[in-house]
């Protein structure tokens, strides 16, 4: 807000009121929902804290310079004096109320809006114990010709640093609104960058366990990862047509300078998207391995249940023979029927025991 002088000045001795000499402006209390208002010009953010309809004012009476308002899930009642103040469409303003929008690019009129989905790693003790891996927010960003809007849905997308390293780098700024949106996309995909690094991280460690002896990570924790892999997905595959719009010269709004920086924005998306879609397919191939591995560890157990099952079959025959009451029977009355009968039946499985050994079923 431009600076208001003292109400009162200062009393001299006789009581007589002087000027101040140096005029400070009024802070102004910036709204809960308001995370900042400023005003740049030439680069350089000008002192105080501004209201959205001084802020733009000051720009306009300047002919030079832009807003830059940050704004944290409003409601339909805080976001209407701001829509009516820069001229947003009804329908761009639903749409950033809305905290379930997929990535996208619209124009209406002389305002772009963009639409960008924000990630974060949750941090967990291991991959194979975690429900949660990827945490999802949006990011709406409204552009015009001297001012740039943004509109955050979640906790971990702040910009508070990025607003602080573009405020030290006044060269930047001094290309204009479109500078600031390029940052913006810039700082979501370097995120991306980051999450996959350590998603790469947990699916190793995932695959050693798969492979490993008698390990224990069941299809359906592999299951989860790949769920957390397509939510990740979700928000890295739409954002590919807007940013190369943004580098194909779609709009006035952002000038050929910079234009080339969003081309540099749209390779490192490329490098993102090819990442998740070999996680996905990685993911496909750990699923199909463990469930080869469960089927040939029933096999094995199944084998193993025939095994003893004949085995014991021998015994059981022939106490079913000897148990049934026929006198005339061989070696019934034999004094060494007895023993015999136990040797026979125990050499028997013993032969089946070692044949089913030597064949791998035991």
């Amino acid at each position: 807000m431009p600076a208001i002088p003292s109400l009162g000045g200062l009393r001299g001795r006789g009581g007589s009121r002087t000027k101040p000499s140096v005029e400070r402006p009024i802070p102004v209390p910036l709204s809960a929902y308001v995370v900042d208002c400023a005003v740049y010009v030439d680069g350089k953010r000008l002192p105080g804290r501004w209201t959205h309809s001084d802020a733009i004012k000051e720009v306009r009476k300047r002919h030079a310079g832009f807003v830059w308002i940050g704004l944290h899930e409003p409601d339909a009642e805080q976001i209407q004096g701001v829509a009516e103040t820069f001229g947003l469409h009804e329908l761009a303003v639903e749409d950033a109320l809305e905290a379930h929008q997929r990535p996208k690019l619209e124009r209406y009129d002389d305002t772009l809006f963009l639409v960008l989905k924000t990630v974060r790693y949750v941090e967990h003790e291991s991959p194979t114990t975690a429900n949660e891996i990827v945490e999802t927010g949006e990011l709406m960003v409204f552009l015009g010709r001297d001012f740039v809007i943004t509109v955050r849905h979640g906790n971990h997308s702040g910009l508070a640093r990025l607003r602080r390293d573009m405020d030290d780098d006044p060269e930047r700024l001094s290309l204009g609104p479109a500078a600031v949106v390029h940052a913006i996309a810039d700082h979501v995909v370097d995120h991306y960058l980051e999450v996959t690094s350590r998603i790469e991280s947990d699916i190793d460690e995932i695959e050693a366990q798969v492979f490993a002896p008698r390990s224990l990570v069941s299809a359906e924790q592999i299951y989860l990862m790949k769920r957390e892999v397509l939510e990740l997905r979700r928000a890295v595959l739409p954002l590919a047509t807007p940013v190369s719009r943004l580098a194909e010269g779609y709009t006035r709004l952002v000038p050929d300078e910079v234009r080339s920086y969003f081309r540099d924005v749209a390779d490192h998306l490329v490098t993102v998207s090819e990442r998740v879609a070999a996680f996905d397919e990685l993911l496909s191939t750990l699923v199909d391995a463990t469930v080869a591995k469960i089927s040939l560890q029933q096999n094995t157990d199944m084998r193993k249940i025939t095994a003893w099952a004949a085995i014991i079959t021998v015994p059981t025959m022939g106490a079913g023979i000897y148990g049934m009451n026929f006198d005339y029977m061989p070696e019934l009355h034999w004094k060494f029927g007895y023993p015999i009968a136990v040797t026979v039946i125990f050499a028997i499985c013993l032969l089946l025991y070692r044949i089913f050994r030597k064949n791998g079923w035991l």
